[in-house]
């Protein structure tokens, strides 16, 4: 990747999260790093790069649209890292990816659908192996707090046994970015059983499944019950679907560094107040339900109606309103036990999001000689790892290990 134009393209920079994310980088890049905002509009380009500070107000724009295999090629081969907020990556993520890893540009990410990224493990993996090309997904609230936090717990503890992340705080609020992407990933499960399967598979995003385990015993939380590890009352976790699978894939890819008995699970906290409690019961209700709601035409346009569209997200005051605290605890294989707390002041999905996958871009383009070397379709703890953990310190977020 010698003699690029550029450090980092942040491509969809016109949308809710990608404002944000140009925003962040603004303030955080040093003044030398060489960063172009890229969407389809330079209109709506120009009206954000003319909303940032110093030296970005310099910044390069590109034209490119995420259909265009040759556009993506041309993009990706003129950064080190390209950084997107643009989504349903199903829809619109493949031929970007494609190009990077062929390119051998690194790339970054804020997916939640799993059928993507098994897609582009399956496609994209051996080419980026054979560039040179770092591509990581779910470079935000899904899935850095789970990712490093267990490999902190690794860190202190050696090889794990059973892992509980309790959700203790979460505090913010859903983009319509967001909804659509959730929306998209339901739609492709009720077209297709293989893919609904796959979203059901705690091993989905293994490098070789028939290495691991049936996964029988390490099914999502559906109901409310007592966590045998932690003694607390817990309930299930909307995410945890998206980060177990993440978590398990790390290990894989360090080789089963966390060992063979490692257990991982993902849950809320049970609130303490009937309301809470009857928030955290409307909010599974309703997570159950949707999937019957989208195959009825009728209805599913009345759901539509009623959720923020894509572009429309939380209010500034809203998004530093928010809050989140995830503490991890383990029992290593040999008894010993620990904890990670992970937190972090403002809207995990937007506020937060922002500095971490801002400072993945930076991490990939500003500290190659410190990562580890890995290439392929990776993970944030497998891409990145302490050295992530160290910038988001530095930006302020909270990893406390005890």
């Amino acid at each position: 990747m010698a003699n690029r134009e550029l450090d980092i393209v942040l491509f969809g920079a016109t949308g809710f999260t990608g404002r944000l994310v140009a925003q962040y980088l603004a303030s955080a890049a040093p003044a030398s790093a060489r960063i172009a905002l890229a969407g389809r509009s330079e209109p709506k380009l120009n009206a954000v790069r003319s909303g940032l500070p110093g030296a970005a107000a310099a910044w390069k724009l590109i034209v490119a649209d995420s259909s265009s295999a040759e556009g993506m090629k041309a993009l990706a081969a003129q950064t080190h890292v390209v950084c997107t907020t643009v989504g349903p990556y199903a829809k619109y993520g493949h031929p970007l990816i494609a190009a990077c890893a062929h390119e051998g540009t690194h790339y970054c990410d804020l997916t939640g659908e799993t059928q993507f990224m098994r897609d582009s493990i399956d496609r994209y993996d051996a080419a980026a192996k054979g560039s040179g090309a770092r591509l990581v997904h779910t470079c935000g609230f899904d899935s850095i707090p789970s990712d490093l936090g267990v490999l902190l717990l690794h860190e202190k503890l050696g090889a794990l046994g059973r892992v509980t992340a309790v959700v203790e705080k979460l505090r913010g609020a859903f983009s319509g970015g967001t909804y659509a992407s959730l929306i998209s990933s339901m739609e492709e499960a009720l077209a297709d059983r293989s893919r609904a399967r796959l979203m059901a598979d705690p091993y989905g995003l293994s490098p070789d499944r028939a290495q691991d385990p049936d996964g029988r015993d390490e099914r999502d939380l559906r109901r409310i019950e007592r966590d045998p590890l932690t003694g607390r009352w817990v309930a299930p976790f909307v995410m945890a679907q998206i980060n177990t699978r993440v978590v398990r894939r790390s290990n894989a890819l360090l080789g089963y560094a966390y060992g063979r008995r490692f257990r991982y699970r993902e849950v809320s906290l049970l609130p303490r107040s009937v309301l809470g409690v009857a928030g955290v019961v409307g909010l599974g209700a309703g997570m159950a339900v949707l999937p019957a709601l989208l195959k009825r035409p009728a209805l599913k346009a009345r759901v539509l109606e009623r959720l923020p569209k894509p572009g429309e997200g939380p209010s500034a005051e809203e998004r530093d309103h928010g809050a989140f605290r995830i503490r991890h605890t383990a029992e290593s294989e040999d008894g010993r036990r620990a904890s990670v707390v992970v937190a972090g002041d403002g809207d995990p999905g937007y506020k937060l999001t922002s500095v971490m996958l801002g400072e993945s871009a930076l991490c990939l383009s500003q500290d190659t000689a410190k990562l580890p070397a890995r290439a392929g379709v990776l993970t944030p703890a497998t891409a990145m790892g302490r050295v992530l953990v160290d910038r988001l310190v530095a930006a302020g977020m909270t990893f406390a290990v005890g």
